[in-house]
């Protein structure tokens, strides 16, 4: 699998939030933003991180930075997850085509139909300025996400 590499453009995209709303890379340009890939929402690993990112307030309300996970499950299946661990920030289907941004950044594995673990922090030009993929089954830490991130924006 290829990644985006750090100080290339990101890849472009168009994507749906829970609530049917379109989200594209276009719609980013400006302010930076953290894409957190996951391979489900209701797996025990996903939910673990997710709600550990939840619960970063730091970096879900800082200024200039947008918190995004994608996830190749569908629209509803994000908005029950959501509602059940009120969960707020984005979350964006890439179920159709399926994992169609995932497999640009590098992260869809094509047998088992998912996003792997990997997180891209994008400039508000639109250039990646950090990234991680962690092997299956291991969370990312969200200390990380604070360095690149204050790196980037300090």
């Amino acid at each position: 699998m290829t990644h985006p590499l750090v100080g290339h453009q990101a890849p472009a995209f168009r994507m749906t939030d829970t609530h049917g709303r379109a989200v594209t890379s276009e719609d980013l340009l400006g302010s930076a933003y953290l894409l957190v890939f996951v391979p489900f929402a209701f797996s025990d690993t996903c939910t673990n991180e997710l709600i550990e990112l939840r619960a970063a307030e730091d970096l879900l309300t800082r200024d200039g930075l947008r918190v995004i996970v994608v996830s190749c499950d569908s629209v509803y299946t994000l908005k029950a997850w959501a509602d059940t661990h009120s969960y707020k920030a984005d979350l964006l289907s890439d179920f159709w085509p399926h994992g169609e941004v995932s497999r640009q950044y590098g992260v869809f594995n094509p047998h088992k139909g998912l996003a792997g673990r990997g997180s891209f922090l994008v400039d508000a030009s639109g250039a990646v300025r950090w990234a991680i993929v962690n092997p299956e089954g291991e969370a990312r830490d969200v200390a990380e996400y604070r360095g690149a991130v204050a790196d980037l924006l300090d």
